[in-house]
């Protein structure tokens, strides 16, 4: 299925003296604070987060997976389901796959097919968290950090095949996350699992073609409970330093002990230059993979206010930076929940360009307190929705993303074509 522009047209013919009633307030009102609301449009749609392919069709938990029909199947249905997102939103311009789950039979093929949805490919994911079939050596103690060299070795040449495929498709940028770490005191000697990583990263660094970088993920725990080898920002950090100039943090939201104050863990990267990405979600109790901003909006927020600074004082020469969405849907409809995440981090990215950031710095600088809370939630209290309806508009998507979806029975269409029992690849 695909959304064709007289579908757009008409909802948005529909919703827009509305919306230009609503937009030509906010302008105004933005204008006498000498805020451009047209600048801040633009800013705004020039904002694409990649879709990973593994969060098209209904998450899980370890205790069950209830699927909601219409799942893709395949590949080229991920990728169509992208295109959905995209015509929808004007936000999703971009996918990152996850291999094996996500293997292209035909690369050209698939970079014809996305790049006729206004596509591009993002970073890849290899995958040492599970065995595949007819894998020689088990992953069940670890990969990058095993005590046996033939199980590092398997995992190293995955993490080469997964760049080969990466290339084929027009990627320039590889994740790596590891499950590797121990459950149990004693199971593991902490200092050899880390110096083994530390060796298996810097080999796959080694296969990264010449404008290619390495992204490095963190997890404090699961699915090993006692410790896992690269439980925090910090270690990720050392890893990417050893690695060499290209290889760098990335940032999980869910990916933090209760109360972490991770715009901070934002700040410092940015100062050493080795923030990479973003993977977006939210969370209650831990790595929960919850619609991003369903729980904790503010701190989104003050997250993009570091973000927008670091991009703004980029004195260390962070590069730009890879956004994506990571997250699990047992209960909603997958595409529904990408609607609600995008949309909330195009509202946090709205609300961090509307800090009067000089403000802020004289008020920091003379530690008035009172006066730096009151600017920031004067930015984050705006109501900026009308912002990203126009910049939908601008970009020819929908105003309203989610009323044209239950509107056009998205899901039902999907069902209809693929069928109530399908199951996204990877899951």
């Amino acid at each position: 299925m695909r959304i064709n522009t007289s579908q757009l047209s008409d909802h948005n013919n529909q919703l827009s003296s509305n919306h230009a009633e609503s937009y030509n307030f906010l302008r105004e009102q933005l204008g006498k604070k000498g805020v451009d609301a047209d600048q801040l449009v633009t800013q705004l749609a020039g904002l694409q987060i990649a879709i990973p392919s593994w969060a098209l069709g209904a998450g899980g938990t370890r205790f069950g997976r209830f699927s909601y029909g219409g799942e893709p199947a395949s590949l080229e249905q991920k990728i169509d389901d992208i295109g959905i997102l995209h015509a929808l939103t004007g936000a999703a311009g971009a996918v990152s796959l996850h291999i094996p789950w996500d293997i292209p039979r035909d690369a050209q093929a698939i970079r014809e097919q996305a790049a006729s949805l206004g596509i591009v490919f993002d970073a890849v994911n290899s995958n040492t968290f599970q065995d595949q079939k007819n894998q020689a050596h088990s992953y069940k103690f670890g990969s990058l950090c095993h005590t046996e060299k033939a199980v590092r070795d398997q995992a190293i040449e995955h993490n080469r095949e997964v760049i080969e495929t990466g290339e084929a498709l027009g990627s320039k940028s590889i994740t790596v996350w590891l499950a590797d770490g121990a459950s149990f005191p004693g199971q593991n000697n902490l200092r050899k699992a880390l110096q083994h990583t530390r060796e298996s990263l810097q080999a796959i660094y080694g296969y990264l073609p010449a404008d290619w970088k390495m992204y490095i993920e963190y997890k404090p725990y699961e699915p090993n409970f006692y410790s896992t080898v690269i439980q925090d920002w910090g270690t990720s950090y050392l890893l990417a330093t050893a690695c060499g100039e290209r290889a760098y943090t990335l940032v999980d939201l869910g990916h933090h002990l209760p109360n972490t104050n991770i715009e901070q863990i934002v700040a410092t990267l940015m100062l050493q230059g080795k923030l990479g990405g973003f993977h977006f979600n939210d969370s209650k109790y831990g790595d929960d993979d919850l619609t991003v901003g369903s729980i904790k909006p503010y701190q989104l927020f003050l997250i993009f206010n570091e973000l927008v600074y670091g991009m703004q004082h980029n004195n260390a020469g962070n590069p730009p930076l890879a956004w994506m969405i990571d997250a699990s849907h047992n209960v909603k409809d997958p595409l529904e929940d990408l609607i609600q995440s995008l949309e909330a981090i195009w509202l946090a990215y709205a609300q961090a360009l509307l800090v009067d950031s000089k403000s802020l710095e004289i008020a920091q600088e003379s530690n008035d307190v009172t006066r730096a809370q009151e600017i920031l939630q004067d930015a984050f209290r705006t109501d900026v929705r009308p912002l990203l309806r126009e910049a939908r508009l601008q970009h020819g998507a929908a105003v309203a993303p989610l009323t044209l979806y239950r509107n056009l029975n998205v899901r039902q269409e999907l069902i209809r074509e693929r069928g109530k029992t399908t199951v996204a690849t990877g899951l």
